[in-house]
């Protein structure tokens, strides 16, 4: 899902038609229309595999299995990005209050809301993420995949 510029090693990661016409209605609902999936409802709330979770629309990195954890809110919930730099977090006024939302810098698919009442001792963030933003690569799948430089960030397979 991502391209590689010629003679560059790194991946550049970018909004991909393509992948945005495979979204189901839900993935297409949450990532390009800002909205949100029911709680409790989303494929990854209860994923414990070691892996790591991309965006579903342009493959950049988002978040780590090593920084996620129960926080009942219904959603996934992570303590801090995999990659700081592909999240863009905006104020949203929607809904009649007043929250920090969280898209991918590169593919700009709506992912959720970080708030400021996760686990102190990681930090104090939780960020509440949609599984219908996501696409979960396993840990035996990264370097495969592309994502060799994140296997130090995930836990080792038991």
């Amino acid at each position: 899902m991502f391209a590689s510029k010629e003679n560059e090693r790194m991946p550049t990661y970018e909004k991909n038609e393509d992948a945005i016409a495979r979204l189901t209605p839900e993935q297409f609902h949450v990532t390009q229309r800002s909205g949100t999936e029911r709680p409790g409802s989303g494929e990854y709330l209860y994923n414990k595999k070691p892996g790591i979770y991309v965006d579903i629309v342009s493959g950049e990195p988002l978040f780590a299995s090593s920084d996620k954890y129960e926080s009942g809110c219904g959603w996934p919930s992570f303590t801090k990005p995999i990659e700081p730099a592909n999240v863009n977090e905006l104020v949203d006024h929607s809904h009649g209050m007043t929250r920090t939302e969280v898209r991918s810098a590169h593919g700009d698919s709506h992912l959720g809301h970080v708030f400021e009442d996760g686990p102190r001792d990681r930090g104090g963030l939780r960020y509440c993420i949609n599984s219908a933003s996501l696409r979960f690569v396993p840990r035996e799948e990264m370097e495969e995949e592309g994502y060799a430089s994140y296997l130090d960030q995930v836990e080792d397979v038991a």
